[in-house]
C-alpha cells in the first residue's frame, strides 16, 4: 500500500521560514545540505508516507525545518478525490513510543529534585505495585525495559486499544499482574509508561500533564508537547495511515504481543477523538518535529534551553548512560541497548544510522525518531504518518540516516 507521490515535490514541500540560511554557521557546505535534502526527497518518494516532518539541528544551528507530503488526504486507501491537507511544519503529529523519552526526562527531573531515587523499589512510592513477584523492581528497571513486566495480564474482552484511555483500570491490572519476562531486557511498549506516570503523581499530587507543563513545554515555549493534545488542535492533527507491506505472521505476532492488538487497530485507534483525548506516557505525546527536534537540542546543550537550566548536566549524563550490553530485545526481538529512558546508538550501525555510538533518543510507531548524536553536535527530529513495518522505505530511512551522518561526521 503507497501514497501517490507526484514527479514535483515542490507543490506538497513546505519549508519554514526561519531556515535555510544556517547551514555554514553549522558547518556544513551547500553539498551536504542537498545530499540530505536529496535523502530525505528518496524517502517520501518510497510512497510508505503521506506526510514527513524533518528537523536537523548542527552546532545548535537550524539547518532543516520542512515537511513533504500531507496530513490527510493522501493515504494510501484514500479515493483520488478525497479532499487534502497539506501538513507543515505547524501540524501536530502523535510521537507514539518517541514520547517515552519524555517521560523519562520528567522522571529523571523529578529524582533530580529530590522527590524519588531510581534505584528505589517502585513499592516504596507505589505500595500496590509490589505484588504477584515484582516487589524488586526499582524505577531505573523500568526506565531500562528491565521491569519485567512488559505485558499485562488482561482477559480477551479487554484486549483492545481503547483500553490505553482508562488510566486506573491500566494501573490496576498492571499491579497485579506477574513479572512475565524476569529482568531480562525486554521492551515495555505500553506498561513501563503508565506506571513512571502514576509514580509522578503519587509523589508530586499532579497529574503527569501538568508536571510535563511546567517541567518541559512552558521553559521550552511549546505550543503543543502534551499528552493528548486539546480538542481545539484536533482539526490540525496529521492522520495516521497503515502503509507498506501486510503486516503478516511472524511479525503480527510481535507487533501485538507488544500493542496488546493487531498492527491495523493501532493505526484505527491512533485517529480516534478518545485517543486525541486521552493520557498514554508511552504513546501519545503530539509535537511539531521542531518541538521534538528543540527538546533534543536542550539535552545535547547539557540541560540548557532559551537561558534556563531545565536539567542538570549530570542528569543528563545518567539519562544518556548505557544500561547492560546490547541485546536481542525479548519483546522486539532485535538488538538493542537502553539507557534509564533511551534508546541507544551503536557501532558498525544502530536505530540512528552507523557508527552512532554516542547517539540517544527513541524510536516511535513506525519510523519515527528523535536523537541527539553529541559526537557530530547533531540534534534531529523525523516524524513520519505511514504506519510500515516492511517495505523499500526502510532501504530509503537506512541511506537518509547514512547521509546525515557521513556529511555531519
Amino acid at each position: 500500500m503507497k501514497v501517490r507521490v507526484p514527479r514535483d515535490l515542490r507543490p506538497v514541500t513546505t519549508i519554514a521560514d526561519d531556515v535555510e540560511n544556517a547551514a555554514a554557521r553549522a558547518g556544513l557546505s551547500a553539498a551536504d545540505t542537498q545530499a540530505i535534502e536529496s535523502a530525505l526527497k528518496g524517502l517520501y518518494r518510497t510512497g510508505a508516507y503521506p506526510g514527513i516532518a524533518f528537523t536537523l539541528r548542527r552546532h545548535g544551528e537550524l539547518v532543516f525545518n520542512r515537511t513533504i507530503g500531507h496530513s490527510s488526504g493522501n493515504g494510501p486507501a484514500d479515493a483520488a478525490g478525497v479532499p487534502k491537507r497539506l501538513l507543515t511544519p505547524e501540524t501536530p503529529i502523535c510521537l507514539f513510543s518517541a514520547s517515552k523519552a519524555v517521560t523519562a526526562v520528567l522522571v529523571h527531573k523529578l529524582a533530580e529534585d529530590g522527590g524519588i531515587r531510581l534505584d528505589q523499589r517502585v513499592s516504596h512510592y507505589l505500595p500496590e505495585f509490589g505484588q504477584a513477584g515484582k516487589q524488586d523492581t526499582t524505577i531505573s528497571d523500568v526506565l531500562a525495559h528491565r521491569g519485567g513486566f512488559p505485558m499485562m495480564k488482561i482477559k480477551a474482552a479487554d484486549k483492545k486499544v481503547e483500553l490505553m484511555e482508562d488510566w486506573d483500570r491500566v494501573i490496576q491490572l498492571i499491579c497485579a499482574s506477574p513479572p512475565t519476562a524476569s529482568r531480562q531486557q525486554a521492551y515495555h511498549a505500553m506498561t513501563g509508561g503508565f506506571i513512571l506516570g502514576e509514580v509522578i503523581k503519587r509523589v508530586t499530587g499532579t497529574p503527569i500533564t501538568e508536571y510535563l507543563d511546567a517541567q518541559i513545554r512552558k521553559p521550552l515555549k511549546f505550543k503543543h508537547f502534551t499528552y493528548g493534545i486539546a480538542k481545539k488542535h484536533w482539526p490540525q492533527v496529521a492522520l495516521n495511515y497503515e502503509a507498506g507491506a501486510p503486516v503478516r505472521f511472524p511479525l503480527s505476532t510481535v507487533a501485538e504481543r507488544a500493542l496488546f492488538v493487531p498492527f491495523p487497530e493501532v493505526v484505527r485507534a491512533s485517529n480516534t477523538d478518545s485517543f486525541k483525548q486521552a493520557v498514554i506516557p508511552a504513546g501519545n505525546i503530539y509535537a511539531t518535529a521542531d518541538e521534538l527536534g528543540r527538546f533534543f537540542q536542550m539535552l545535547l546543550d547539557g540541560g540548557v534551553a532559551n537561558g534556563k537550566q531545565i536539567l542538570k548536566p549530570e542528569t543528563v549524563a545518567r539519562l544518556r548512560r548505557p544500561v547492560g550490553r546490547i541485546g536481542i530485545d525479548r519483546m522486539l526481538m532485535i538488538p538493542l541497548q537502553y539507557s534509564e529512558g533511551m534508546m541507544l546508538g551503536a557501532r558498525p550501525a544502530g536505530l540512528y544510522g552507523p557508527n552512532t555510538p554516542d547517539a540517544y533518543g527513541h524510536l516511535g510507531f513506525m519510523n519515527i525518531l528523535g536523537w541527539a548524536d553529541p559526537s557530530r553536535h547533531l540534534s534531529a527530529a523525523l516524524l513520519t504518518t505511514g504506519k510500515a513495518i516492511l517495505g523499500t522505505h526502510l532501504v530509503a530511512l537506512g541511506r537518509l540516516l547514512a547521509v546525515i551522518n557521513s556529511r555531519c561526521a
